[in-house]
């Protein structure tokens, strides 16, 4: 993932590089890799023009594409169809930014509020162009979509947390780590504990969360919940040690899930799993501590509507510590299929 501080005219160029470097490892063929370097361009000179500052987060999707997200907390839009037309400016400009990036995504999204700044998403793939956030219909398999930021704290190079997502028909099985610590070796416990999930797709929460404890033995140990989302029985189930956070955010209430104490390698004295219901408008987050525990997703009007990327993007802009490894993961039933 690159993090780049957009804040005057001269980042707008290490954004665009940033892009092509990413779309190349992606796959991308040139004519993709131009779009993504294109989308990059405009976002990051959206934020000098009209928001004075903020963030463009890119990260690989799986497969063939990549995805872009652009923060900030300017001044909003009002009007967010006005602001998608061609010629519409508030600065003086052509007002073909935001135009153009939803005409060269394969997907997109927005989520503004006037006074506390803008969220945009929007994800480049292979040969696919202009398609926006779809419709919901009816009587599709549902399928769970994803968002996910995971970022070192300042100084280091590598996050000492991890995430990874296992998505079959009708399930998905999530985990977010928090290597003990900062640094490489925080890494190295991380990423151990998320290739246990990957090399047992299929496996239950608190049987992976006992391989776990087994592989992580000869390092510094992690914080780990792990979480199956069974459509088909419209049920949860989370198994986590230490101090990863998660909450179902359902329209009766927000549920906490509680994690045991003890650290993943090193000391856990049971591990014990928690049900919960699933509806189709539910949302998961998952977070590590790097994210202040105080959000209230109520306070964003709509919201919950958007991508699952975009909520990460906002809790991530508004909650993150700022001193510490942070990881936002959010699930929720994709917006197509609900």
């Amino acid at each position: 993932m690159f993090c780049i501080p957009i804040t005057e005219h001269s980042q707008v160029a290490a954004a665009r590089r940033a892009a092509i470097h990413l779309a190349r490892q992606a796959g991308l063929n040139d004519t993709d890799t131009g779009r993504a370097a294109l989308v990059a361009t405009e976002a990051a000179t959206n934020l000098v023009k009209h928001a004075s500052s903020g963030q463009l987060l890119m990260r690989s999707l799986d497969g063939a594409g990549i995805e872009l997200l652009a923060l900030d907390r300017g001044p909003g839009m009002r009007f967010i169809g006005e602001c998608l037309r061609d010629g519409y400016s508030t600065t003086g400009s052509l007002g073909i930014g935001l135009g153009a990036i939803t005409r060269l995504a394969a997907m997109w999204d927005i989520y503004s509020v006037p006074g506390k700044g803008t969220a945009l998403l929007a994800w480049v793939r292979e040969g696919q162009r202009s398609g926006a956030l779809p419709a919901p219909e009816s009587g599709r398999v549902p399928t769970l979509e994803i968002g996910a930021i995971c970022w070192p704290m300042p100084g280091e190079d590598v996050s000492g947390d991890a995430w990874a997502c296992e998505l079959r028909p009708g399930r998905g099985l999530l985990v977010v780590a928090d290597g003990l610590g900062h640094g490489p070796g925080a890494a190295e416990a991380a990423q151990l504990a998320v290739q246990v999930v990957r090399a047992h797709p299929t496996g239950e929460p608190t049987a992976l969360l006992g391989l776990m404890h087994g592989a992580l033995r000869h390092t510094r140990g992690a914080a780990v919940a792990v979480v199956e989302v069974d459509l088909g029985r419209q049920q949860v189930t989370f198994a986590g040690v230490g101090n990863i956070a998660g909450t179902l955010i359902t329209a009766a209430k927000p549920h906490p899930f509680i994690s045991q104490n003890g650290i993943v390698g090193h000391h856990v004295r049971k591990i014990q799993a928690v049900n919960a219901p699933w509806t189709a408008e539910a949302i998961l987050i998952l977070h590590s501590d790097g994210l202040a525990g105080r959000w209230n997703l109520g306070a964003y009007p709509g919201l919950n509507t958007r991508h699952a990327s975009l909520i990460a993007g906002v809790l991530y802009r508004d909650f993150t510590r700022g001193r510490d490894d942070v990881t936002v993961l959010v699930v929720k039933q994709q917006s197509g299929s609900r």
